[in-house]
């Protein structure tokens, strides 16, 4: 498939798209690829390439790890990308929640390095936000977000727990966050009210939500030391979906996007409208490829992740 730059779009997936082995043909397949991961395991001091390929599961699932792997493997297939089309700029990025961040580094933002060290000190923030305000996260199939949020919010004002929409994914699939009252008391009002499914998500922090403000102070911390750049190429950010167009409103996306939904319909849409025709997910999995697909069948959605992916592509 012959890919058109003024036209494609590329994406970065988030948390939850991990798994075992992730990157391991590619880095194997393209010393570009391998390049990336020797390198973060070298700005973290831990064998992160070896988690990620290997396992346990435990160890990968743990936020900590998660969200550097995740970022790693994007940028891994990024630049075996690159090196096979040197001249080739997306017309927009964009990434779900954590991508947001691997997008950056695609539109020349952040340094890779300073990317990886930056989305360790995300992790450590959440997971201690966690802890003290502990809280979870489900998916609930078969509602649009106005009715879902409605819910939440009576839930809410009712004072049994707290609980808000974190994710709008794509129509008929929202994903709520908050403390563990507020998502039992959410479930029953929102399968009463029509909801085909609520499925509790394995995770144990309730992100995007205000139980998710304690990690803000630390993670400005990690933002200010952190070197970013105007993007050079458009990239649409989770909370506001709008075009981030300097360092100031990288900075201030990134910290709101711990506390607010991520609004990934609408950044989808925006980038329809452009113009936008073909999506192509760098990175683990195919999960956004699928979020596209429910959000606009005419759209080509295209997963790149493994030596195979690129040869399908012809690239």
């Amino acid at each position: 498939m012959q890919l058109n730059p003024k036209s494609t779009a590329f994406l970065f997936p988030g948390q939850g798209s991990q798994a075992v082995g992730m990157g391991k043909e590619l880095a194997e397949a393209e010393s570009a690829a391998a390049r990336v991961f020797a390198e973060a395991d070298d700005v973290l001091g831990i064998p992160l390439s070896r988690i990620a390929w290997e396992g346990p599961e435990r160890d990968l699932n743990d936020t900590l790890n998660t969200q550097p792997a995740l970022l790693v493997h994007s940028i891994a297939v990024l630049r075996v990308f690159q090196q096979r089309l040197p001249e080739f700029r997306p017309a927009y990025c964009a990434g779900h929640s954590l991508g947001e961040i691997s997008a950056l580094v695609a539109a020349g933002s952040i340094p890779f390095p300073d990317a990886v060290r930056l989305v360790r000190e995300r992790g450590a923030a959440m997971q201690a936000a966690g802890e003290r305000s502990p809280g979870g996260m489900a998916a609930v199939l078969g509602m649009d977000a106005p009715d879902v949020a409605r819910i939440c919010a009576e839930v809410s004002a009712q004072g049994s727990g707290g609980v808000w929409v974190a994710n709008d994914n794509c129509p008929g699939q929202i994903v709520i966050s908050g403390d563990v009252a507020g998502l039992e008391a959410a479930t029953e009002q929102l399968q009463a009210a029509g909801a085909r499914k609520v499925v509790r998500l394995a995770v144990s922090i309730a992100a995007h939500s205000p139980l998710m403000a304690a990690a803000e102070t630390h993670f400005q911390r990690a933002l200010d030391q952190t070197p970013f750049s105007d993007p050079q190429i458009p990239i649409i950010g989770n909370v506001e979906v709008s075009q981030l167009r300097n360092a100031a409103e990288v900075r201030a996306d990134l910290k709101a996007q711990l506390t607010a939904n991520v609004r990934w319909t609408e950044t989808i849409s925006t980038m329809l409208n452009a113009g936008v025709t073909t999506f192509v997910e760098l990175g683990s999995g195919s999960v956004l490829c699928g979020l596209v697909r429910r959000i606009d069948r005419a759209a080509a959605s295209i997963p790149l992740d493994s030596p195979a992916s690129f040869e399908a592509l012809s690239i």
